[in-house]
């Protein structure tokens, strides 16, 4: 007991330092990002922070699954570096007796993993989805600066204001243009100010002002003067927001016997279960040969990760496009690795039982 509570320690303070690491690179990554597409107008400055948090939930499930892989590679390649090892097998317990504490470890963080894939994850893109559309109607909706010109989010509608009041409402020397496939129109008003209908439809009405019609391939052009011309902005909350498989909730995918959304459900599975397989895996892959490079397990081990996750995405590709069932394409990957479980733990026990009858 006194030896398994220190390894779970060893492996609990592994773990937090990769993960740490990781979510810190993860962090920066996606800060970067996000920073580009608020200086690029995208995004606004202080959405950054919202949508930073909504995508850290979406990573934490494949952090936390990578992290606990890696601690306990490290914890038993130590284990080999520093001859423990030597010690456990003369003392007549086999690399098998590893899978107890490894799974007591693991479990706590395969059930984070699964709330984490199944419920939070899908919550946090489509509150992200949500803030942002959110985001792009309002700026559609006439959050105009001054000086700046801008686009629209469909592209179809370019405004730029010389001038805002102080309380916002009113503009100055407006500038619109708008590209339609049936003609290109132009359209300059002296001021303007935001108007919301009775059913919540948004208009910029623009005063005192020209508007000028080019029909496209033609030189003709039509000018109007007008008093009063309204634009109409059609904002996303009047649209709604399509739902994807991704942003849907687990238990709203269940019964929709779709490819796609079969496939986001065998993404969501997947992640806390191969959670579990690449915990086992990592018992024999931590070997290290104090003759060889410290390294070479390592590699072994990133290369095995990265086929892993790539199956995975091929199945839930599959599934999508309909080559293959949900339950094929669930079974067939994470049996796979787990048949490759006993031949690996085999390989291990054999060499170590050879080195030991050799002495």
């Amino acid at each position: 007991m006194i030896f398994q509570r220190a390894v779970r320690r060893e492996f609990t303070h592994l773990a937090a330092g990769v993960f740490t690491a990781l979510f810190a690179i993860m962090m920066t990554t996606q800060l970067i990002r996000l920073l580009g597409d608020a200086a690029q107008g995208r995004v606004e400055p202080d959405a950054v922070v919202a949508l930073l948090g909504f995508s850290s939930l979406n990573y934490l499930p494949v952090l936390l699954s990578l992290s606990s892989f890696v601690a306990i590679l490290l914890a038993l390649s130590r284990s080999y570096r520093d001859s423990e090892m030597v010690v456990w097998f003369s003392s007549g317990l086999s690399l098998m007796a590893w899978i107890r504490p490894v799974l007591v470890f693991v479990m706590p963080l395969v059930l984070t993993i699964s709330v984490l894939s199944l419920f939070l994850s899908p919550w946090a893109l489509s509150q992200s989805a949500e803030f942002r559309d959110k985001l792009s109607s309002r700026h559609d909706a006439g959050q105009i600066s001054s000086g700046i010109f801008q686009e629209s989010s469909a592209g179809e509608r370019v405004v730029f204001v010389e001038g805002i009041a102080d309380d916002t409402s009113n503009v100055f020397n407006v500038f619109v243009n708008e590209l339609r496939p049936e003609r290109l129109g132009v359209t300059m008003a002296a001021s303007g100010y935001q108007e919301v209908a009775a059913n919540g439809d948004r208009f910029i009405i623009l005063e005192n002002g020209r508007r000028y019609e080019f029909p496209p391939g033609s030189a003709e052009f039509r000018i109007m003067e007008y008093a009063r011309y309204a634009v109409r902005v059609e904002t996303k909350e009047a649209r709604g927001i399509a739902p994807t498989p991704r942003t849907m909730p687990t238990m709203a995918l269940l019964p929709i016997d779709l490819p796609v959304y079969r496939a986001e459900l065998l993404y969501r599975f997947s992640v806390p279960f191969s959670a579990v397989v690449l915990a086992l895996l990592a018992i024999p892959l931590s070997f290290v040969n104090p003759r060889a490079g410290r390294s070479a397990n390592m590699l072994l081990a990133i290369f095995v990760y990265l086929i892993y996750n790539n199956l995975v995405t091929i199945s839930q590709g599959w599934v999508a496009s309909g080559k293959v069932s949900f339950a094929v394409g669930m079974l067939a990957v994470h049996l796979f690795m787990l048949c490759l479980l006993p031949l690996m733990f085999y390989r291990r026990i054999a060499v170590s039982s050879f080195a030991r009858l050799s002495r």
